[in-house]
């Protein structure tokens, strides 16, 4: 059975992100922007927050030239902001992540993972600041969904994940696998640091029948 698609869920992410986001942003000082971005190796703050904010132009004004979101088209996206003051790649993210949601509600669902994305760059932006809410917040429910739906299109390992803050059970990855599920035990925010190639605490989870590294789902 062919999965039933909602158009609004990336939009409706990146909405709820860009209301709790873009006001820490704005709260912080230029020096902040400055900081390291563990999460990405060799980027700063303001090189996360340059990414997001170009990919998103690039749905918002259907920029899709050959290469587009490859490492090297990513480098270039960031050096062309090199000028820019903190506060106009803010501007531009805002709009983005206002913008974006329409036009992708439009496409095909190809596309829709680039929500996901975003979130979870504004994760490592708060990991960076020490900011309460990595890879969290009232984000994380549509994010969950978001990340089920995409792993499940890329048919990913199969996973059963009991989460300590959510109520019913998200199942990750390929529906037709043979064998038992994967299992996790934990909590959410864990759940997305291990999808997304992030450190995790050790201790703070249980997992078996796959490998952490396995369950990265952008490596």
């Amino acid at each position: 059975m062919q999965e039933v698609r909602d158009p609004e869920l990336p939009g409706r992410l990146l909405t709820l992100e860009r209301d709790a986001f873009v006001p820490l942003l704005r709260s912080r000082p230029d020096t902040d922007f400055a900081l390291p971005a563990a999460a990405c190796p060799g980027w700063t703050v303001r090189d996360v927050l340059a990414h997001c904010s170009a990919a998103l132009m690039r749905v918002v004004e259907g920029r899709f030239e050959k290469g587009v979101f490859s490492p090297e088209s990513n480098d270039r996206d960031i050096a062309e902001r090199a000028g820019w003051t903190n506060a106009r790649v803010v501007d531009e993210l805002e709009r983005g992540m206002t913008e974006a949601g329409p036009v992708l509600a439009r496409g095909d669902g190809r596309l829709d993972v680039l929500a996901l994305g975003e979130w979870v760059h504004a994760g490592d932006v708060r990991e960076a600041w020490g900011a309460p809410g990595a890879y969290a917040g009232a984000g994380l429910p549509d994010a969950l969904a978001l990340l089920a739906r995409f792993t499940r299109q890329k048919e990913h390992v199969p996973l059963h994940a009991d989460l300590d803050d959510v109520d019913e059970p998200l199942h990750l990855g390929a529906v037709a696998a043979s064998g038992p599920p994967a299992r996790y035990l934990g909590d959410a925010a864990t759940l997305i640091r291990l999808c997304a190639g992030r450190p995790v605490t050790p201790g703070t989870y249980e997992l078996a029948g796959v490998r952490e590294a396995e369950l990265n789902v952008f490596g």
